[in-house]
């Protein structure tokens, strides 16, 4: 058995099933989302602020934004192995991504839970 260090133990199964179970998330809170603009007449920052106060809504949002940074972390990380060869820039490029979207999470999760 070879191991890649590049991998970090990770498998391309896991990855798959990663990348199909985010989708289905994210599949999910789009076709909500486009439902809750088609079936309400007016958005208005009261109705925006009273579906985002609900404690459904603010779970199914940050596990959306889970979702996409688990969508974009995998998608990163492979046009990053696949096409940038030298090991330093790549680890430099994965640490960058990894802190920005982290970031995001963050951002997202105090934005949410503040409404």
């Amino acid at each position: 058995m070879v191991n890649n260090a590049a991998t970090v133990g990770r498998s391309g199964v896991h990855d798959f099933i990663l990348l199909r179970a985010s989708a289905l998330v994210l599949a999910a809170f789009t076709l909500f989302m486009f439902g809750y603009f088609l079936l309400t007449p007016e958005v208005t920052y009261e109705a925006w602020k009273g579906l985002f106060s609900n404690l459904c809504m603010k779970v199914f949002t940050l596990v959306s934004l889970f979702a996409l940074l688990i969508h974009a972390w995998i998608g990163i990380w492979q046009v990053l192995s696949d096409y940038i060869k030298p090991a330093f820039l790549r680890g430099a490029l994965q640490f960058l991504f990894s802190v920005t979207l982290l970031a995001y999470f963050v951002a997202g999760f105090l934005i949410v839970w503040g409404v």
